[in-house]
């Protein structure tokens, strides 16, 4: 039986394509086994899948002062030390990678092993760990076409990101018990730890949104306000796993952050959304560029941090709605690929060489 290393973690975005290349990995006969952070997020994600977990030490590298970067480095050589061990004890045939400053520990051990990696870069540029990461692998994925001229010739191919197939058997009947009266429903995203200017900005415009729409908010784990609980045509969740799939399809529109893996199964779903990236301020840009090219492909608009209002907000909001077969039939002119296969075919080479 071949063995797979998967790794990555930090956000939902860097676990949740390695849990969809799971079923299908698991088909093909794979033992899979997990690498990720004593404690991050994607530990029990992993671990309710039956997936066996492997923690090791991280720290994150910044591109700012911080009083941490002085310790950090000493946790990713912690982490190194404790990623190769593991890589003798599992001896896995190949190891695939989502990113994440946990992966970079891991790619490394591989590489020092002479184990073959893949990895997955989801947004328009690499980040920091991946560009780390980057040369030691022997392929890596993307998203965007715009990405193949910042990665290595000859490794680089466009995937698309792995979809978790559970999304698209959702139950909109399921969902409408939320609420007693049917209307078009509105579905906010903050990403898995919440966005408190997304959250902020949407309960200042409840009173209007909830006079038109339902509102689904999923606000992140800890940001429950329950001064809003038993408003009309508003229901908020920390964080939700089994019913998302219900609640996106009922959803007839969506606003999110732009991570890139949240917003490529937008369009997969075919869903109308509002796109408010992370702001220069508080981000690489990454968002940003993943929302300005889904703007300009008319997946999606745009609705930057710095010019969120109540104002625009609703705006934005009712004009996609307003517009909403629009944006659906740009969507379905979108190129959609099988990136589960893809990948898996992938892993199928590089381990069986």
């Amino acid at each position: 039986m071949k063995r797979i290393i998967l790794t990555g973690g930090g956000t939902a975005g860097h676990v949740t394509p390695n849990m969809a290349l799971v079923p299908t990995l698991k088909e093909r006969g794979y033992d899979i086994q997990y690498i990720g952070s004593y404690d991050g997020m994607e530990k029990k994600l992993i671990e309710d899948m039956g997936i066996p977990y492997h923690g090791i030490a991280t720290g994150k590298l910044r591109r700012y002062f911080d009083l941490r970067n002085f310790s950090d480095p000493f946790r990713v050589i912690k982490g190194f030390n404790e990623a190769k061990k593991l890589m003798k004890e599992l001896k896995p045939d190949v190891v695939f990678s989502k990113g994440g400053f946990v992966s970079v520990p891991v790619v490394l051990a591989a590489s020092a092993k002479k184990i073959p990696c893949i990895i997955h870069e989801s947004d328009m540029t690499p980040g920091l760990a991946n560009k780390i990461s980057i040369p030691k692998a022997s392929k890596v994925c993307c998203n965007f076409a715009e990405t193949m001229e910042n990665l290595p010739a000859g490794k680089a191919v466009v995937t698309g990101t792995p979809i978790r197939q559970e999304l698209f058997a959702g139950d909109a009947v399921k969902a409408m018990t939320f609420f007693t009266e049917v209307r078009p429903t509105l579905l906010v995203i903050g990403g898995s730890s919440g966005s408190v200017r997304v959250n902020e900005a949407i309960r200042s415009c409840l009173p209007e949104l909830t006079k038109k729409y339902n509102v689904i908010h999923l606000c992140g784990k800890g940001n429950i306000d329950e001064s809003y609980n038993g408003t009309a045509h508003y229901v908020q969740f920390d964080y939700i796993k089994q019913e998302l799939a219900d609640l996106l399809a009922l959803a007839d529109i969506v606003v999110s952050r732009a991570g890139a893996n949240a917003i490529c199964e937008l369009l997969a779903l075919r869903k109308p959304s509002v796109l408010i990236p992370l702001s220069l301020a508080a981000s690489r840009g990454d968002q940003i560029l993943n929302a300005q090219s889904f703007d300009k492909r008319g997946y999606a608009k745009l609705l930057l941090e710095e010019d969120l209002t109540n104002e625009s907000l609703l705006a934005a909001v009712n004009e996609v709605y307003e517009n909403h077969d629009h944006y659906i039939k740009a969507m379905e002119l979108s190129t959609k690929s099988d990136a589960i296969t893809m990948i898996c075919d992938m892993i199928d080479e590089l381990a069986n060489k």
